[in-house]
């Protein structure tokens, strides 16, 4: 993981990618702290957000890797304990604010940027380039991008717009590249995406994401745990489930059940480890 949020999904369990580290029996999460939000940036923000800019540091802090292949799981930075980071666009937002999608084949830039090779379990004709709008945390309608299986690709739609709807807020939905699914962890990664192709953590065989086939959402804010592993390794604080902040993914909320709505299963009932970010079409 690295700048971008391959934390979501590193190299261990069905989803995603020094200090103290929680374990998820014995270690209580870190308390929620208030902090002085940063100035906000230049970029525009609804008059009724209080979505601040990103930390100047965020991306850049490169975390030390154990023998393990993990980072140490860290106490979440005062700045994050409550993230609500205004999005950069990297794609021409919607120009009424509603939403909009649409499905596509992959063209080729876009595979040439994403992790996708021949080596993957998908074949690229199997994929399809999606577009969604999604709130912002600044209250503004913004445009993700998403690489899908083509059998999903419809029902995935159907997703974001029911979060959408919902005004469920994301930071950024955008592809990652094999250079970025491979980048030495900064733990404070938050993309929300799909394709990756990487194998499930901790094992050889492959991930849902490889197929195209899973999806995790704003990972900062509902982090991978498993023992010690936290992933983002920043985000301890939201281990605490029962301190909902915007972002939060709870039981019986809006994205679970717009995902529930297309048969799609949650990796916050798992109950070996807890991904609190992963959705997949099989549960896995």
């Amino acid at each position: 993981m690295s700048t971008v949020a391959v934390v979501v999904c590193g190299a261990l369990a069905a989803c995603s990618s020094g200090g103290d580290v929680y374990a998820a029996s014995s270690a209580p999460a870190p308390p929620v702290v208030a902090s002085p939000p940063p100035l906000p940036s230049a970029t525009s923000v609804s008059s009724s957000s209080s979505a601040t800019a990103a930390p100047s540091w965020l991306g850049t802090r490169v975390l030390k890797v154990g023998s393990d292949g993990f980072a140490a799981a860290q106490t979440t930075p005062p700045e994050l304990r409550n993230r609500s980071i205004v999005t950069t666009d990297e794609l021409p937002p919607p120009a009424d604010g509603q939403f909009h999608s649409s499905v596509e084949a992959v063209p080729a830039d876009v595979l040439a940027r994403s992790s996708w090779s021949s080596d993957c379990p998908v074949e690229a004709q199997d994929l399809r380039y999606v577009t969604v709008s999604f709130r912002g945390f600044d209250g503004l309608a913004h445009t993700g991008e998403l690489l899908v299986n083509a059998k999903a690709a419809k029902a995935l739609v159907t997703v974001f717009g029911k979060l959408f709807a919902a005004d469920y807020p994301i930071e950024q939905m955008r592809i990652s590249s094999t250079a970025e699914l491979n980048a030495a962890p900064t733990g404070d990664g938050n993309t929300t995406e799909g394709f990756a192709c990487r194998p499930v953590r901790g094992s050889k065989s492959w991930s849902q994401h490889a197929y195209g086939l899973a999806v995790d959402v704003n990972p900062f804010h509902n982090p991978y745990h498993k023992g010690a592993v936290v992933l983002p390794e920043l985000a301890t604080s939201y281990l605490d489930r029962g301190t909902v902040r915007r972002g939060m993914i709870v039981p019986g909320g809006p994205v679970v059940a717009a995902f529930a709505s297309v048969g799609w299963k949650w990796g916050g009932d798992y109950r070996s480890l807890k991904d609190f970010m992963h959705f997949s079409a099989n549960g896995g």
